[in-house]
């Protein structure tokens, strides 16, 4: 059962629909979950749930204003080249302070998600002790923008509409803020390839093999600008690890949160 919180973002009230999942006691550590471009809570399904018990985690999951059952975007709302940071220094610690959220913590992102885990690892050093990035964007490469491309037309010709309008109150407002940026004229030049060297939790960079959204350049500039980062290609895996292969995505974050767990995270 999801729930709701309030908070004034970007001029206006916005209500984030959240979760809770993994272990049930507000003093064990603490995951954010960040979902991707066209994602949701609900369009996780299991995941986290499923991790954060693998983990020994309490799990934060929640959608973006704009997603799910969140707040939609205004009719005359524009997403700029600053869309990620502005969720990563402005929306997430705005809903951490309204749901009480204290001390340290882990992030979990996927795609856009990933990227935004990124920003705000780099904005709230202090807060942060492990980020882990699925399929991330730390750049942007024309073998994603023609992907991208090919989204909007299977969203207005094809059978994308549907499925997404399950997962999303306005599904325009998902669709349309995550596709126009991307495709914008200027999106090309966006890159937080220089603000990695400011992140100093350990970071875990998960990516596969046949990810039709980016190719290794992503996290392997991850890792040139963090020589620390763990990284993990998986062959035979497209854009969403979580969902290609759960059990290795599992294994690896396990592995890579195991020795960091009871640092000061909880809410």
């Amino acid at each position: 059962m999801t729930q709701r919180v309030r908070f004034d973002w970007a001029g206006r009230p916005v209500d984030i629909e959240y979760i809770w999942a993994g272990v049930d006691d507000p003093a064990a550590p603490l995951l954010v979950v960040l979902h991707e471009g066209l994602g949701s809570v609900s369009m996780w399904r299991d995941f986290p749930d499923r991790l954060a018990r693998a983990c020994g985690v309490r799990a934060l999951v929640y959608s973006r204003p704009g997603y799910g059952r969140s707040t939609p975007r205004a009719a005359d709302e524009r997403w700029g080249l600053d869309f990620m940071h502005r969720q990563a220094q402005q929306v997430l610690p705005a809903l951490l302070q309204a749901l009480g959220v204290r001390g340290r913590y882990a992030l979990l992102g996927h795609s856009d998600g990933g990227s935004i885990a990124l920003l705000h690892a780099a904005h709230a050093p202090q807060r942060v002790n492990a980020c882990i990035v699925m399929a991330p964007h730390i750049l942007v490469e024309e073998f994603g923008l023609k992907s991208i491309r090919e989204a909007r037309v299977q969203y207005e010709q094809g059978g994308l509409r549907a499925p997404l309008s399950r997962h999303h109150d306005d599904v325009d407002s998902a669709f349309y803020g995550w596709n126009d940026i991307w495709l914008a004229p200027d999106f090309p030049q966006w890159q937080i390839t220089s603000e990695l060297k400011n992140i100093t939790a350990p970071v875990l960079a998960i990516q596969g093999e046949d990810d039709p959204y980016g190719t290794m350049a992503q996290i392997d500039g991850i890792a040139n600008g963090l020589p620390g980062t763990q990284l993990v290609k998986l062959p035979g895996c497209g854009h969403s690890p979580h969902r290609d292969q759960p059990e290795s995505v599992i294994r690896a974050c396990q592995a890579f949160l195991a020795p960091l767990l009871h640092q000061e995270t909880h809410a």
